[in-house]
């Protein structure tokens, strides 16, 4: 029940020193010089290694239906991937369900996809299908019961018309609630598609094509011209893609719009060559990967402070569902791509030991901003007195290639094959209690506790 990290150097986002970590009864309990407990403990040498924050994961999609297919990966499968990669907090985007259905449908239906499986803390942003005066009046409720952000479509099969997002905007800001969103412009989109499919254009580059990232920049500029529409409600925008999306932000932002922005590793480090590859089904997602412009300038944003977090959007369908499914026609190929356990090793490689960004922006993109943004701070996102013991340990002195056969999760593949980062994730310890060490995995299912978070407040609010 008690952990002692010595010699380390533990990193917060307002700064880092070399420290002992004390962990009592899976709670911080005191960081400072050679600590000498009082008591039996485990002691844990972190010499030459980053004492971090566990990971706040906020976007990823276990267990879902989308429906041509389920993803390959539940709630043990994809957090115990999680924990493997230094990740000790998931928020998961629950997937549509039934034509008209409550608000507390789905949310009981992941609470019990979850309750039993999930090996670190975890939590679910409410969807929005449709727009009555019930769903409305449930948005409160939700928001007592800890579900405290809802995404909104504007594209697939239940997406909103504007006039549906106005009234989700106002309703979601005066309950608490923070607004996440899908942004692509779904009729454009239908209209290149159609002209690719006419002409026989199936392959998976086609499906880059037909979701140009003039689509996805024009939902985000509705999105904010609505939101400030609705009261100046804040709103946060997922999987950012490319430069112009990001341009509207930092314009919105100039104008004092509480708008907030993620994006995810597969847009940093991977582009659209991937399509013209003989395994470009596999790198199908919405939106696509885009060119290495767009990914310069998603640096910019990372480096700049522009981008607030990465997340990963782990959306996993194997190689086999991909093939089966699809028949090579990327209109018929499930959207996702896995990487829950590479985004804190793949981002601390190519981002810290680049020297792109510190460590401490690091910890802020990846725990602490998401624990503000999403009702878990303080519990989550620091390592301080009275937060939980959620921990990742990074040596940045080793090398890690990422193999599919190392990972955790429930593929067949990974689109990350062959990185080669500099680091390791070697310890993960979520409430104080390893789950990761050295490449073996030890945890229950089961043991993640659902967390109800607290109602939005702006990120820079102190406690």
């Amino acid at each position: 029940m008690r952990v002692l990290i010595k010699n380390g150097i533990v990193v917060n986002a307002d700064g880092q020193a070399k420290q002992d970590l004390l962990i009592e009864n899976g709670i911080v309990r005191q960081l400072g010089d050679n600590i000498t407990p009082q008591l039996p403990c485990e002691i844990v040498d972190a010499a030459g290694c980053y004492v971090m924050p566990g990971g706040v994961d906020v976007h990823t999609h276990f267990n879902i239906d989308v429906g041509i297919a389920r993803s390959c990966d539940d709630f043990f499968t994809g957090t115990r991937a999680a924990a493997c990669g230094g990740t000790t907090t998931i928020i998961d985007h629950m997937g549509f369900g039934p034509t008209g259905c409550r608000l507390r449908h789905q949310l009981e239906v992941y609470h019990g996809y979850a309750a039993h499986k999930a090996v670190v803390d975890y939590s679910f942003h409410g969807v929005i299908q449709h727009i009555n005066h019930a769903i409305l009046d449930e948005i409160p409720m939700m928001v007592e019961e800890g579900i405290s952000s809802f995404k909104l479509y504007l594209t697939y099969q239940y997406k909103l018309n504007d006039d549906d997002v106005l009234q989700a905007l106002r309703r979601l800001h005066i309950s608490g609630a923070l607004t996440t969103v899908h942004p692509e412009n779904d009729a454009a989109i239908a209209c290149k598609r159609a002209e690719f499919l006419t002409a026989g254009l199936t392959a998976p580059r086609y499906h880059a094509l037909s979701r140009p990232l003039e689509c996805e920049a024009e939902a985000i500029a509705r999105m904010i011209n609505l939101a400030q529409i609705a009261g100046n409600a804040p709103l946060y925008i997922v999987h950012l893609s490319n430069g112009l999306g990001l341009d509207y932000l930092r314009l919105a932002r100039a104008n004092h719009q509480p708008v907030w922005v993620e994006t995810c590793p597969q847009y940093l480090l991977l582009d659209e060559r991937r399509y013209d590859a003989p395994d470009g089904l596999n790198f199908i997602l919405s939106p696509p990967l885009r060119n290495v412009r767009e990914q310069d300038k998603l640096w910019c944003g990372i480096s700049d402070g522009a981008i607030d977090v990465v997340a990963t959007d782990h959306c996993n369908f194997s190689i086999a569902q991909r093939q089966q499914l699809s028949g090579g026609d990327f209109n018929r190929c499930p959207n996702g791509l896995p990487g829950v356990e590479n985004r804190l090793l793949l981002l601390f490689s190519s981002a810290v030991m680049s020297g792109r960004i510190t460590p401490e922006r690091f910890v802020d993109m990846t725990s602490t901003m998401p624990s503000r943004l999403f009702g878990l701070w303080p519990q989550k996102g620091r390592l301080a007195p009275g937060s939980d013991g959620d921990v990742v340990i990074i040596d940045p002195n080793q090398t890690t290639e990422i193999r599919h056969a190392e990972l955790h999760d429930n593929a067949d593949y990974s689109p990350w094959e062959g990185f080669r980062c500099t680091g390791a994730i070697v310890r993960t310890l979520s409430r104080g209690e390893t789950l990761f060490c050295k490449g073996e995995f030890n945890a229950r299912a089961g043991r993640g506790r659902f967390l109800r978070r607290k109602p939005f407040s702006h990120p820079w609010h102190t406690e």
